[in-house]
């Protein structure tokens, strides 16, 4: 397993070279125009550097004045590896701090969202499969259909609607209330956790309908199984067999949702950050991209290609973890 993991790595680092390469291919590509006009607004700050001096920095620092593959392997390459990324044109701080400052709030809503999608559709997935063509399994298929179907901007904006409009009992949007700084260290916990219900509701509700029906799906072609049938002529009582049997080999194809579900806990929701204005990585990123800031636009898509190919062997590696019928060679 050791010598996999080490293999899978190296390769991982060729692919994400030949990533970052062609990102930094396709920033190349924005018309100088563009860099000229941060030049611009940048010298117009009193008390900043002239025109000239921001131009000469801007081009310099991303090898705009050399070629391509001069600039990649000259400037931006061998910063990326220490860590520095530069800094942003739009938050004019470091890129690496601004990450620091946002991830963290991105991972809160994560994490949070992720747990209860687990303890949720898996269970819910697991009862349908038990009682097929049942009233409970077609409740629960048509709530994973109305998951799915469910824009994150249409959602978020009926609960927004519901929940803050109408009724009154949560903010439309923010990470913290008015009086914030006002109340104690409990008093702060609970204003942040009110402030992420609708956007943890939201990842859940538009998230789920995937997984519960996956795991339905998988459940049962496993309840289908000779096995199955053989354990339950023995006498087995039906709760050892879905819950030993059946649902050790329904967790193996469910590892490859959930592993590649893992990387995104960092990734941050886009649109779901956006719409409650949590300050976010994936919000961050909107706020970059929008604004052209090639530095932190750089760095996010980099981090982005490292968490998918993280994502692609953590799922490789559970499979061993949860069956132990398959190992790697």
């Amino acid at each position: 397993m050791s010598k996999y993991i080490i293999k899978r790595l190296l390769i991982s680092v060729v692919i994400l070279f030949f990533v970052t390469l062609i990102l930094y291919s396709v920033m190349r590509c924005i018309p100088t125009s563009y860099v000229e006009s941060v030049a611009r607004e940048r010298a117009s700050i009193p008390g900043g550097k002239s025109y000239q001096e921001w131009l000469t920095q801007l081009n310099a620092a991303y090898g705009f004045d050399r070629g391509i593959l001069a600039g990649y392997f000259t400037n931006w390459l061998p910063t990326a590896i220490r860590g520095d990324f530069g800094d942003s044109w739009y938050f004019n701080i470091p890129v690496v701090e601004k990450f620091n400052n946002v991830i963290w709030n991105s991972f809160a809503l994560g994490a949070l969202s992720f747990v209860l999608e687990l303890l949720i559709a898996i269970p819910l997935g697991i009862l349908a499969a038990r009682k097929q063509y049942s009233k409970t399994d077609y409740a629960v298929t048509v709530f994973a259909l109305i998951g799915i179907s469910l824009p994150t901007f249409f959602f978020a904006t009926i609960l927004k609607y519901v929940l803050s409009v109408k009724l009154g009992w949560l903010d439309l949007f923010g990470q913290v209330g008015r009086y914030y700084e006002q109340l104690d260290t409990w008093g702060k916990i609970l204003d942040v956790a009110k402030h992420y219900i609708m956007p943890v509701i939201t990842l859940v509700i538009v998230s789920i309908g995937s997984l519960m029906r996956y795991t339905r799906t998988n459940m049962l072609e496993v309840l289908n199984a000779d096995y199955i049938r053989t354990a339950r002529a023995k006498g087995v009582s039906e709760n050892k067999v879905i819950n030993y049997h059946a649902f050790r080999n329904t967790l193996i194809p469910i590892v490859t949702i959930v592993g590649g579900t893992i990387p995104s806990l960092f990734a941050g929701a886009l649109i779901t950050e956006t719409l409650f204005q949590i300050e976010g990585i994936g919000w961050t990123s909107y706020q970059a991209m929008i604004a052209g800031d090639i530095p932190f636009s750089m760095f996010y898509m980099t981090f982005s290609a490292i968490l998918t190919l993280l994502g692609t062997l953590i799922a490789d590696i559970l499979y061993a973890v949860v069956d132990p019928r398959v190992r790697v060679a």
